[in-house]
């Protein structure tokens, strides 16, 4: 009699089961689904795209490198420009004066007082100066006057005599030359008195510096 009981009540009990208006969602015969396995696959994993690899700087090795040998090359000589040996003078016309020559046979004469200066860089051999006059008579010995030489930056006064005509304005004309070759010519046309300069210089044909 227990036998045959309770497999009658799990019937009435399954069939009392249909008494419910609204069915159970999940059936009792049905299996909870499960997650379903990781698959391993060749491709990796990228957790964010958008961050980027972030790459850990390498150290350089503190490695010494010798550094090059100066040398230094010796500057070149400075060139010395030497001026060209060159020859010049200056004239200086102090004054005039007239006198009277009886001892070569003429009248009047002009007296012009000249001072030459070597104002070049070479030494003037022969130097002369010879003095001329628009009204010049007969040659006078002392119309021209030399030194054997004339020193760099130095000077000399010499007198110079043409013959000339009595009471007539002269205009003189002075050349300086060295070994017959003009260096240079000077015009004068009023020859001052050289009284009015006090008196005769007194250095004729004295060879001294510049002043």
């Amino acid at each position: 009699m227990k036998k045959f009981f309770i497999p009658f009540v799990l019937i009435f009990l399954l069939s009392a089961c249909d008494m419910w208006e609204t069915q159970p969602i999940i059936p009792i015969s049905s299996v909870i689904p499960t997650r379903a396995p990781n698959i391993v696959t060749a491709t990796p994993i990228i957790l964010n795209p958008n961050v980027p690899t972030q790459i850990t700087p390498v150290t350089p090795t503190n490695t010494e490198i010798p550094s090059p040998t100066v040398t230094f090359s010796p500057a070149p000589p400075t060139e010395t420009f030497t001026a060209a040996p060159s020859q010049s003078v200056s004239l200086d016309i102090l004054g005039c004066d007239t006198s009277v020559d009886i001892t070569h046979g003429m009248g009047e004469v002009t007296n012009a007082y000249v001072t030459v200066k070597n104002t070049g860089n070479l030494d003037l051999p022969n130097t002369c100066v010879m003095l001329r006059a628009i009204d010049e008579g007969r040659e006078h010995p002392d119309k021209k006057v030399c030194v054997t030489n004339l020193p760099i930056q130095n000077q000399v006064t010499l007198k110079l005599t043409v013959d000339s005509t009595y009471k007539e304005g002269t205009v003189i004309q002075v050349d300086a030359t060295s070994n017959d070759v003009i260096l240079l010519r000077l015009d004068k046309q009023s020859c001052t008195d050289i009284g009015l300069f006090g008196s005769t210089p007194s250095d004729l044909g004295i060879i001294k510096p510049t002043q």
